[in-house]
């Protein structure tokens, strides 16, 4: 079975920057893919509202596109994606957060399957832009995690809450709080991704998976991605939490230092910031606590 070239693909409103929108069709099976990369390798992939907005208008494309059975997910470069660009988040978090759509729902509004095709590092938004395809197939190098709660991203809502579906409470709770790393292997033993094969294999393997796809109904698959989709939307819209909780921590001194140290590549001084807001509260009170001296050195 065999595939045409991959092809650019050019039209009104299809030019891009950030990303690099293509097709191809097979032969046999006359179907086809598009596949979206994102075109930022010298920032690991990280993305702007600017990326997200192409990314829309290509996966609106391609959902749109009856020629099209599945759309593939990627990154330029040696890895698939680090989430927002930190620098970018200092401000445009709030658009982000309050005003426009999160990135993850172009991949629920497509009404074809996407498979996100992971290299090297899927980190932060990257990372659940990865567990929300609906199947992610992996490279032996793959990287997996979270970044939110060290750099002050405060995801939550959907983001957070679909985790659980795909891992379950306990490891879901350790992957947001905890931001470790976990690699392809134990990604798969944790059910976050389909597949892992070696490097030099990854299209290799995507492009079964596209066969297997194109084989398919694409009228029962996209009911059956809206019927999967429909679970995601009882759940809580991203934003819910932050404006309950925290509505000012973009502009507190807590949520300014994660994007700092990150950029400073230092490790945050969260706690110092907390320890200085309670002393304040503390002496508001009249009843200011009592700094904990640091623990002595052995001799």
């Amino acid at each position: 079975m065999g595939w045409s070239s991959w092809e650019k693909v050019t039209g009104q409103g299809l030019d891009f920057t950030d990303i690099i929108y293509e097709k191809k069709y097979h032969a046999e099976l006359t179907g086809g893919v598009a596949r979206v990369t994102i075109n930022r390798p010298e920032k690991y992939n990280a993305y702007t509202s600017h990326t997200a907005d192409e990314m829309f208008r290509a996966f609106y494309d391609a959902s749109h596109d009856a020629r099209i059975g599945a759309v593939v997910l990627t990154g330029a470069g040696d890895h698939f994606c680090t989430g927002g660009d930190v620098v970018w988040e200092q401000w445009a978090s709030r658009e982000q957060f309050y005003w426009h759509s999160p990135t993850n729902r172009v991949l629920r509004i497509c009404r074809k399957p996407v498979i996100a095709m992971v290299k090297g590092f899927a980190i932060g938004g990257g990372h659940h832009i990865a567990y929300f395809c609906d199947f992610t197939i992996a490279a032996d190098n793959a990287v997996f995690g979270q970044n939110g709660p060290r750099v002050s991203s405060p995801a939550d809502g959907f983001l957070v809450q679909y985790l659980v579906r795909v891992v379950g409470a306990k490891k879901a709770r350790e992957i947001w709080m905890l931001c470790r790393r976990y690699s392809a292997s134990e990604a798969l033993a944790l059910g976050l991704i389909n597949k892992v094969v070696p490097l030099h294999r990854l299209e290799e393997e995507v492009d079964r998976w596209c066969e297997e796809l194109l084989l398919a109904s694409p009228s029962c698959l996209e009911i059956l991605k809206a019927s999967f989709d429909w679970e995601l939307d009882q759940l809580s819209p991203i934003c819910t939490f932050v404006n309950w909780l925290k509505p000012d921590l973009f502009d507190s001194p807590e949520g300014k230092e994660g994007p700092a140290a990150f950029i400073e590549r230092r490790k945050p001084q969260f706690w110092k910031l907390r320890m200085q807001e309670a002393k304040a509260v503390g002496d508001l009170r009249g009843s200011a606590p009592t700094p904990h001296a640091p623990p002595k050195k052995s001799p």
